[in-house]
C-alpha cells in the first residue's frame, strides 16, 4: 500500500492576505471613520511622506482622493496596480466596502479587536495615532504574516438583508419584555400583585381593579398603563407579523439554501423556527473552515490565562457572535429537556450527575458541541446517536 497523503488544511484568508504585495506597484490606504468626517492615511509608492488626509464623510471624495494619490506616484515613476483600502469594522458596516470594490478597488473590513494597541495604562489616543496602529497591523496582514490583523468577510446586501427579521424579532421581544416589567412596576406601587398583563381582556378590565385599600387606579396612573396597554399590543402585532411573513418566505421557496437549512434544522425536536432561523442566517449559512471556527464564532470558546504556574479560566471570549452564544445556551437547557436520550445529554448527565454546581459550566461545553453537532447535521447530514427528529413534510 502506498503512503497516506495527509489532508491539507485549508487556508484562512481572513487572518493574513493570499496575494502577492508588491509595494511598488500597490496604494496601500487605511480610513478612521467617524460620525461626520474620515481621516484618511496612506502610503504612496516614491513618495517618502505618508500623507494624512481629513475628508467629509463621502464616498466620492474618497475616491478622488484616491486617484490624486495615484498620479502622484505615477509621476515618482511607480505604475499601480493595486489599490488596498481597509477600514474597522463599526457604524458604518460593509457598505463602503462593496461600493469600492465595484470600483475595482480591493477593500477590506478590520475586526477592531484584532488589532493590538499598546498597553500603557494611559497611552495617547488620537485619530492620528489609530491611523498608524491600522496602517502597521494592515500592511503586516498585506505582507501574509498572520496574527497582524484579522478581516471581517463581507456579506451581499442580500445576506445583511436575511438577517433583518430575526434581529428585529429579538428587539421587539426585548421591547415588549420592558414594557410588562414597566407595568408591573407600576401597579407594585400601588401594592397590586395579582393582575395578568397579558391577557387580551386586560385593558378592559383595569379600570374595575382595586388596590388594597379597595380604591380604583388613580387617573393619571390609569391614562399611563392605557398608553402601555397601546404600546405592548402594537408591538406584538409587528412580532406576529414578522413570524408570519417569516413562514410565508419559507413556504414560498422551501428548498433555497438557507430556507431549508432551517426547515432541516426545525425537524430537532426541542427546536422552533425561530431558534433555527437565528441559527442558519448568523452562523450556519457562513463558510466557515472547521468545527474550531463555528465554536469561536459562536462565541462559545474559553479565554485561559496561563503563564508560567498559573493555570486558570478568564470565562468566555467576548469576540465571538453573541446573538449565537445567547440563543445557544438557552437552547442547551432546551435540548436537555427535549432530547434526554440522546449521546450529548448522557455526556452531560454523566459529568454533573454527582456535581450539580458544575451545571452552569458544563452547559457551555454542550451548547459548543451542539452547535458544531448541528453545523455537521446542516452542512453533511450527519446526527449524533439518539437525537430525535419530526417527520419529514
Amino acid at each position: 500500500m502506498g503512503k497516506s497523503t495527509k489532508q491539507q488544511k485549508p487556508l484562512n484568508d481572513l487572518s493574513r492576505s493570499l496575494t502577492p504585495f508588491d509595494p511598488n506597484r500597490t496604494l496601500t490606504c487605511v480610513i478612521d471613520m467617524g460620525k461626520e468626517s474620515w481621516l484618511v492615511g496612506g502610503i504612496i509608492p516614491g513618495v517618502d511622506r505618508q500623507p494624512l488626509k481629513k475628508l467629509e464623510a463621502d464616498e466620492g471624495r474618497l475616491v478622488k482622493l484616491l486617484d490624486r494619490w495615484r498620479k502622484e506616484a505615477e509621476r515618482a515613476g511607480h505604475k499601480i496596480e493595486r489599490i488596498v483600502v481597509a477600514y474597522e469594522a463599526g457604524r458604518d458596516g460593509f457598505w463602503l466596502a462593496r461600493w469600492l470594490r465595484t470600483r475595482d478597488i480591493e477593500a477590506h473590513v478590520i475586526h477592531a479587536a484584532s488589532v493590538a494597541v499598546p498597553r500603557e495604562h494611559r497611552r495617547a489616543e488620537t485619530d492620528r495615532l489609530d491611523t498608524e496602529l491600522l496602517k502597521r497591523a494592515f500592511l503586516g496582514w498585506l505582507r501574509g504574516e498572520r496574527e497582524h490583523c484579522k478581516m471581517a468577510a463581507i456579506p451581499s446586501v442580500e445576506e445583511e438583508d436575511a438577517k433583518r427579521p430575526h434581529r428585529e424579532r429579538e428587539s421587539l421581544v426585548g421591547e415588549q419584555t420592558s414594557i410588562i416589567n414597566r407595568m408591573k412596576g407600576t401597579l407594585a406601587r400601588l401594592g397590586i400583585r395579582n393582575f395578568n398583563l397579558k391577557l387580551k381582556k386586560a385593558p378592559d378590565r383595569l379600570p374595575h381593579v382595586r388596590t388594597p385599600e379597595g380604591e380604583p387606579i388613580p387617573l393619571n396612573t390609569l391614562s399611563e398603563l392605557g398608553r402601555d396597554m397601546q404600546r405592548l399590543r402594537l408591538v406584538r402585532e409587528q412580532i406576529r407579523q414578522i413570524e408570519r411573513a417569516r413562514l410565508e418566505c419559507i413556504k414560498q421557496a422551501p428548498n433555497a439554501g438557507p430556507n431549508a437549512m432551517v426547515l432541516l434544522l426545525a425537524r430537532v425536536i426541542g427546536i422552533g423556527i425561530e431558534t433555527a432561523d437565528m441559527l442558519v442566517q448568523e452562523v450556519l449559512s457562513r463558510n466557515l473552515r472547521d468545527r474550531r471556527a463555528v465554536a469561536r464564532y459562536g462565541g462559545l470558546t474559553g479565554s485561559p490565562d496561563e503563564s508560567r504556574k498559573k493555570r486558570r479560566e478568564k470565562g468566555l471570549a467576548r469576540s465571538g457572535n453573541a446573538r449565537v452564544r445567547r440563543g445557544m445556551i438557552q437552547l442547551a437547557w432546551r435540548f436537555l429537556e427535549y432530547q434526554k436520550e440522546s449521546s450529548l445529554a448522557k455526556w452531560f448527565r454523566a459529568r454533573t450527575e454527582n456535581a450539580p454546581r458544575l451545571r452552569k459550566k458544563m452547559i457551555v461545553a454542550l451548547a459548543r458541541k451542539l452547535l458544531i453537532v448541528l453545523w455537521r447535521f446542516v452542512r453533511h447530514g450527519m446526527l449524533p446517536e439518539g437525537v430525535v427528529l419530526r417527520p419529514a413534510h
